[in-house]
């Protein structure tokens, strides 16, 4: 199998226009969750989320369109035989346009499965490509399944490319099922009271290394294993022992050829909700034990990215990697039962070089990173 290189990565979120912005701002313990002013929240629980800052229409087109030029500016050029996998819980279905009447739109805009090419035009990319829709868990899944394409050779070049937008068909859903936190949401703490909803991209571009090198690319990191697993336990709750979730570490830790002690960091879930921390913590007492590595939860500052977030943690996963430091749990002021000792309100340095990034979603998915450093490869 081939080893799975990560050559170039950039993400846009609540709270800045680039990773580098972002990373900084984490790691300041700064939140971009702030009261909504996209639509009225007058009638849900909550009235807050983390919007990116300034996306603009641009004629009769919506604001995905503006969030993917400020996330792709950056991206260098590609092969033009690169696969493109796309990742979003719902597409363009319900995107934010512009309140004046009927408003045609490229209809690949509306549906998740005609993002692939959305994007390719906007690329030049000749090859086509999927996106994958797998809840929360999205984008996490969409970058194990490119990875699994350049360990089989399947691929040369794969682009990944997770995004989400806060629409009040998404606010109105989480707030159904009665998940939204009324204040910014505290991620792993004893008083934690929900979940907040936030928006933004993130893309990754996996190499083999001959690729790679043939482009004069060097690793940002190593994608060293990966797993993905159902616990089948409920449509929206997750299994409390986190049965699904440990079977997809495990899985990791097995195709990389790790033992618990190697992970020296992790960029859990972390959603904010009482389901969600209970399991994910429940989860790591049963591959770690007691020695639980540092750990933290970036949506305390960014909120909940949906079909974003498994790309947004991973490319910030890679700042860890480059930096020795986990970033913190913005919110957390009394870590719950269990969490002590490993998630903190300031930035902790990393135990070991090889830090592990976990997602879940609504219908039992679970999915589960591991990187390490590049500089190694």
């Amino acid at each position: 199998m081939n080893p799975v290189w990560i050559t170039a990565t950039n993400a846009v979120t609540g709270l800045g226009g680039n990773l580098e912005t972002s990373w900084e701002r984490l790691l300041l313990g700064e939140t971009a969750i702030e009261r909504m002013e996209r639509f009225s929240t007058e009638n849900y629980k909550s009235h807050v989320a983390a919007c990116v800052k300034g996306l603009q229409f641009s004629g009769e087109q919506s604001l995905p369109h503006d969030l993917f030029d400020r996330l792709f500016a950056p991206l260098e050029h590609l092969p033009r035989n690169t696969v493109l996998i796309t990742a979003s819980t719902k597409g363009g279905v319900n995107n934010p346009r512009k309140p004046r009447g009927y408003i045609t739109t490229d209809f690949r805009e509306m549906l998740p499965a005609g993002m692939p090419d959305f994007v390719a035009d906007q690329l030049g990319i000749l090859r086509g490509g999927i996106n994958i829709s797998a809840a929360c868990a999205s984008s996490a899944i969409a970058i194990a399944h490119g990875a699994a394409m350049i360990a089989n050779d399947a691929a040369d070049t794969v682009l990944v490319c997770g995004f989400d937008l806060v629409t009040e068909f998404i606010f109105s859903g989480f707030n159904a099922l009665q998940a939204l936190s009324p204040e910014p949401c505290r991620p792993f703490d004893k008083d934690r009271m929900g979940m907040s909803v936030g928006e933004g991209a993130a893309y990754l571009v996996l190499m083999t290394p001959a690729q790679a090198r043939q482009a004069h690319k060097t690793p940002l990191a190593v994608l060293m294993g990966w797993g993905a697993a159902n616990d089948a336990s409920h449509i929206t709750a997750p299994a409390q022992d986190g049965c699904g979730l440990t079977l997809a570490i495990r899985k990791a830790l097995t195709m990389a050829h790790l033992a618990p002690e190697a992970v020296g960091g992790i960029s859990a879930h972390g959603t904010g909700t009482i389901s969600n921390d209970r399991m994910e913590l429940a989860s790591f007492r049963d591959v770690f034990g007691q020695k639980i590595p540092p750990l933290h939860s970036v949506k305390g500052a960014i909120g909940h990215t949906m079909g974003g977030a498994g790309a947004i943690e991973a490319a910030l996963a890679i700042k860890s990697l480059e930096t020795g430091t986990i970033p913190p749990t913005v919110g957390v002021v009394t870590p719950e039962a269990g969490a002590e000792g490993c998630v903190s309100a300031e930035p902790s340095p990393m135990t070991a070089n090889t830090i592990l990034s976990t997602n879940s979603g609504f219908g039992g998915i679970n999915a589960a990173l591991l990187l390490g450093p590049g500089r190694t490869a």
